[in-house]
């Protein structure tokens, strides 16, 4: 990876999330019983429900009186639906949005996307599904942070977010990092070199597209030694 790298990525051992980084949540689930389960497990595992509301709007207003860690909102909900909440609580940047569905969807999840929402939870889920899409949301919402400090323009920002992306799919294949461990170190490395996210990325993406290249050639290599070993060995007999 050349100027871009200091050092290998490496994976991250099995990091607890208790004590969690995000600790204040305000929930949005307009049934009852599902909000209490929910409210247990986020409890269970560390954190705190500072809010709870059962319709879109009060959740809004509760994410702007508390300014929580996190938002977790169900789709469908009175007054004003959880996708609409989403697209409210994003642009004010008040906080990463989780989205509880009942609808896997594409067409649902991608609205949801656009809308402001990090990531999302089909129900029924159980409190093993709840930590990973927390630490998801919370990450992505990171991310979109830095971004926004780096690159001021919108265009360019969400060009560089693509290929923040790909790079971040390349140090989890080749290396095996976590989504938010590759996104750590594009963003070290580029604090580290002083370089931009966007020059650390196109480094990771053209050192992998490199990589794959002398794989190739070392193939047509063999092959081609495989060859010539036949034609001695036909010679030979």
């Amino acid at each position: 990876m050349s100027a871009a790298e200091p050092q290998q990525p490496v994976a991250e051992g099995d990091q607890s999330h208790v004590p969690p980084l995000t600790t204040r949540v305000v929930i949005a689930e307009d049934e009852a019983l599902i909000r209490l389960d929910l409210k247990e497990m986020l409890e269970e595992e560390g954190y705190t429900v500072v809010g709870e509301a059962g319709d879109g709007q009060k959740a809004v207003e509760l994410a702007r009186e508390h300014r929580p860690d996190l938002v977790i909102l169900d789709v469908k909900m009175p007054i004003l639906d959880g996708i609409s909440a989403a697209e409210k609580i994003a642009e004010e940047s008040i906080a990463p949005v989780l989205m509880l569905t009942a609808f896997s969807q594409r067409e649902l999840v991608e609205r949801a996307r656009d809308a402001g929402a990090m990531a999302y939870l089909v129900k029924p889920f159980s409190k093993s599904d709840v930590v990973p899409a927390i630490e998801m949301a919370v990450s992505r919402f990171t991310e979109l942070r830095a971004l926004e400090q780096e690159v001021a323009d919108l265009t360019q920002r969400l060009e560089t977010r693509k290929l923040v992306d790909r790079a971040k799919s390349v140090l989890q294949t080749q290396y095996g990092l976590t989504e938010p461990a590759a996104f750590r170190w594009i963003q070290k490395t580029s604090m580290d070199r002083r370089l931009s996210m966007h020059q650390v990325a196109e480094a990771v993406i053209q050192d992998a597209a490199e990589r794959q290249q002398q794989k190739e050639q070392q193939k047509e290599q063999s092959k081609e030694q495989s060859k010539e070993q036949s034609k001695e060995q036909g010679k030979g007999q």
